[in-house]
This record gives structure tokens, sequence and C-alpha cells, in this order.
């Protein structure tokens, strides 16, 4: 019989299984599957996708929402090149709820298998650490909300980090994927909507202007909702301060 050292060294192998699949699982995509997730595979393939989705619309949506969710579960270079074809085959609406189903199963994935690997070792560390890095997680638990929701709407962070960053911080599962399906809506329904005028953008032989996230009057809105995201954080920092 194995003994319990045995055991535990077992278990501790498991423990990062699911991480090293994900990594493993990315590299084979991105060599196998990099020349497909580009613009320029969509709009040699858009015919075919259309008259693929007219025929099997209910399969097209599945098939679509579950390659948005390996796309972001194995960090692959094409979540936009997904969002802009979820709104090119579905229009904005529906096509951002498929966009946000298939991006927050994807993350979710990416989290627990984060959260399995490392996240709950590397919490208890920072639990039972002094300074800096402990006062950050207290600040980081006590704000939970509010820092998730800044983590998805702030443009300059990216998608991969904001996945991976809560699982190393003892997240909640439940509140990772409220914050996750909500936080993303604004960038997505911004994407889907560039995507759904796909058609003129293909018959004038040009590319997207995916900068349009960045212009006044869709990052201004995007930044107030940052700001309201961070006032509780700001509140409580200055009643602290009022109360030293």
């Amino acid at each position: 019989m194995a003994n319990s050292a045995e055991l535990q060294s077992k278990s501790g192998v498991a423990r990062y299984l699911p991480i090293v699949a994900i990594v493993i699982g990315a590299g084979i995509g991105w060599f196998l599957f990099r020349d497909y997730l580009s613009f320029q595979a969509l709009a040699d393939n858009r015919e075919a996708l259309i008259a693929f989705r007219d025929a099997n619309y209910a399969l097209t949506v599945g098939l679509f929402i579950l390659a948005y969710a390996l796309i972001v579960a194995f960090s692959l270079p094409g979540a936009t090149i997904a969002t802009l074809t979820g709104g090119f085959l579905f229009a904005t609406f529906p096509g951002a709820l498929f966009n946000i189903t298939g991006a927050t199963i994807g993350a979710t994935a990416i989290f627990l298998a984060a959260q399995t690997s490392f996240g709950a070792r590397l919490g208890e560390r920072l639990e039972g650490s002094e300074g800096v890095m402990k006062r950050f997680k207290e600040a980081i638990d006590e704000n939970q909300w509010s820092a998730l929701f800044l983590l998805r709407l702030v443009p300059a962070v990216p998608f991969f980090i904001a996945n991976l960053l809560p699982a190393f911080f003892e997240v909640p599962l439940r509140r990772y994927v409220i914050s996750t399906f909500f936080g993303i809506m604004p960038g997505a329904i911004v994407y889907t909507s560039v995507g759904a005028g796909l058609g003129e953008v293909f018959a004038r032989g040009e590319t997207p202007d995916l900068g349009i996230i960045f212009e006044p009057q869709i990052l201004l809105p995007i930044l107030g909702l940052c700001a309201l995201a961070a006032l509780p954080i700001i509140l409580k920092a200055v009643r602290g301060k009022k109360g030293l």
C-alpha cells in the first residue's frame, strides 16, 4: 500500500494537471490554428460561414460559443477575431450575448485551472505574509466586487491577466463568473457591433478599425463605469484616513 507521503505527492502532481493541460493545449492550438484565427481567414471564408449558419443556425451558435470558449481557455491569439465573427454572423444582438457567454465560459475554465494549481497555496502564503503584499491582499478582499469589475472594464488590462489574477486572491467562483459576464459586456458590445458591419468593410476591401474602443465617444462612458466601480474603494480609503 502507498504510504501517506506517496499519496500526498500524487495529489500534489494531480493539482497541476489542469494548468499543464491548458499550457499544452495552448501550444498545440497556436501551432495548428494560428493561420485560421485571423481577419484574413474570416474574409476568405465569410460566404461559407454565412451559408453554414443559414442552414444550421442552432448548431452554428453552439459551435461558435464552444470555439470562443476554447480560444479564451487556451489563451489563443484570436479572441478579437472571434468577437468580430460573432457580430458578423449573428448581428450585434444576439451576437454580443454569444460572445460574452463563450468568453465567460473560457475565462472560468482558465480561472479554475489556475486556482486549483496555484491559487489556494498562493492565497495562503499571502495571508501569512507581512508588509505590502499582505496589505494588498487585504485591500482586494475588502473590495472584491469593485476590483473584479475594474479588471474587466479597464481597456489597458490584458484579458489573459484579468482571467488569471483573481485565481491568486481566492476569489469565489460565483463572484468571478458574475463580474466577468457583466464586466466584459461594454467592450464586447463595441467589438460585436464592429463585426456586425463587416459586410460593408469586406465589400470595400478594407479592415475594421479595432481602435474604435479608444474613440472618445466609446472610451469616456467606459471610463465612467471604471470610476463607478472604483468609487467604493475610494470611499473606504477616505473613511479609513478619517478614522486615523
